[in-house]
């Protein structure tokens, strides 16, 4: 077997470094650069973007947000200039995704990776990126429920990628990337169907339970 040539380790660093990248908390270093409550111990103890805007305000919010789907688009990006092998571009995008989900510094209990997940794939296809945004933001503005507007959402991702004319392994890996998104989702699909999900703006104080997205 022929050694490992340079350019063949670049996929692999950006696959690390995109799980490094990806585990950064955003959410909890945004409040506390803004002297907001730490994420974890408020609200649905959850370091994502809907339980920082409760707890913290639309500023750290928008900060989170940006940082979360900032980091899932630039690894996506980056894998597209860095190799032509679908598959590794791909795999590079699932990356900061599970750094999301599962933070190396965070002891690996982390959010529920929606904005990442946008952001990676915005970054490795920007129509289906922007397509996944769309229908969160009419999903969510129609229904007010942030969890179901991502649930929304991700569900289409095997049809958006159809409907560009992607391939085979665009497909398995949206299928991978819905199926991380609905088994973090698991305790707001319940909360949804009793009718106990907190819609987007309601107080946190009225929901103690972890309804984190």
């Amino acid at each position: 077997m022929a050694p490992l040539q340079p350019d063949d380790w670049l996929p692999i660093l950006l696959a690390i470094g995109g799980y490094l990248v990806g585990s950064i908390p955003f959410g909890l270093v945004v409040s506390k650069c803004l002297g907001a409550p730490d994420p974890r111990t408020v609200g649905s103890r959850n370091i994502g973007f809907t339980n920082v805007l409760r707890v913290a305000g639309k500023k750290a919010g928008i900060l989170t947000l940006a940082g979360d789907m900032g980091k899932g688009w630039i690894i996506g990006w980056l894998a597209i200039q860095t190799t032509d092998h679908e598959v590794w571009r791909l795999f590079i995008a699932v990356c900061p995704i599970l750094g999301h989900l599962f933070p190396i510094f965070l002891k690996f209990k982390g959010g529920k990776g929606v904005a990442t997940a946008m952001g990676a794939v915005g970054g490795i296809t920007p129509p289906v990126g922007l397509g996944l945004i769309g229908i969160w933001l009419l999903t969510a503005a129609l229904w007010r429920y942030s969890s179901g507007a991502a649930l929304a959402a991700f569900c289409s991702l095997p049809f958006l990628g159809l409907l560009t004319g992607k391939s085979a392994s665009f497909l398995v890996f949206a299928l991978i990337v819905t199926g991380l998104i609905g088994v973090r989702h698991r305790g707001n699909i319940a909360r949804l169907w009793r009718g106990t999900e907190p819609k987007i703006g309601q107080s946190s104080s009225l929901h103690n339970t972890s309804y984190q997205t």
